[in-house]
């Protein structure tokens, strides 16, 4: 456990220390803007090519071209989805959600995107629509949606509770994402990275520091909506800690399906071109 009272005395000027102002790591001012009205022009008139079910426990992968849409739906009730993505192309680009995060902040809804791995360094997604976009921050410091955790695993189950269970997220995805590219588990187990925790409700505890989970707000009907920038290949996971009220890797928490819904408009947004990879040349400043 974390050192609740410190070893050391606070120095004379803690006060000042203390007090002197943040200031944001990445301003994002210079980023072009979600251009969400042409994305949502886009879809008015949209076809439904393909709908996946995920069982409870269990992951399912999914490709979205670029240009399409997708959605994550809550069928029958409160359902935590664990999302990975990577580059349809290559498994080398994947979603990076500490960058994510660094520019978005801890929890995403409308108008954020979800960026890709350096060196690509690339909008994958853009949410372009949130059913619980109401929820906003609550009185424990909790959002939905979150980029902070990482994935419930077996190996942080077994290191915590000295017993193995083998339908944590992280194996959920890695078995999806072997099976949809007919690859080894452990090639696609190096390729499962850390996830946009759909519908989960976390947090950061005031006093500890420690990730924070409470029930989900999700309920049936509920989705996320997102715009494919690029050529995308997905795997969701529902999670086997059903809401996630109480613990991750469970056969007794009540566990539900999610749906995932793809669409492709009739007509590409106006403007929207897939975007490049990052432009910065990979020389690091220094000569061959």
């Amino acid at each position: 456990m974390k050192l609740i009272s410190p070893e050391f005395p606070a120095p004379r000027d803690a006060a000042s220390r203390r007090g002197r102002p943040p200031v944001v790591c990445y301003p994002v001012g210079e980023l072009p803007a979600s251009n969400l009205t042409a994305y949502r022009a886009a879809r008015e008139i949209w076809t439904r090519t393909d709908t996946i079910i995920v069982p409870p426990r269990e992951a399912r992968a999914f490709k979205v071209p670029a240009g399409h849409f997708f959605r994550i739906v809550s069928l029958e009730g409160p359902q935590v989805g664990d999302l990975n993505l990577w580059s349809e192309g290559d498994l080398g680009e994947r979603f990076f959600s500490g960058k994510t995060r660094a520019l978005h902040g801890t929890h995403v809804s409308t108008g954020d995107r979800l960026w890709s791995t350096l060196p690509h360094l690339r909008p994958m997604a853009t949410i372009t629509a949130d059913t619980l976009d109401w929820y906003g921050f609550d009185a424990d410091g909790c959002s939905v949606h979150d980029v902070i955790g990482t994935r419930c695993d077996p190996y942080t189950n077994r290191l915590l509770s000295g017993g193995d269970y083998h339908h944590c997220c992280h194996s959920n995805l890695t078995r999806a994402l072997a099976d949809h590219r007919r690859i080894p588990l452990g090639h696609a187990e190096a390729a499962v990275h850390d996830v946009l925790n759909v519908f989960m409700c976390t947090g950061f505890s005031r006093e500890t520091g420690q990730y924070l989970m409470k029930a989900s707000p999700v309920r049936p009907g509920d989705y996320i909506e997102f715009f494919a920038e690029i050529d995308l290949l997905g795997a969701l996971s529902a999670c086997p800690g059903g809401d996630c009220s109480a613990e991750h890797s469970s056969d007794v928490a009540a566990c539900f399906p999610l749906q995932i819904e793809i669409y492709r408009p009739d007509a590409a947004p106006t403007g929207w071109a897939p975007p490049e990879r990052n432009a910065y040349s990979g020389s690091h400043g220094l000569k061959d």
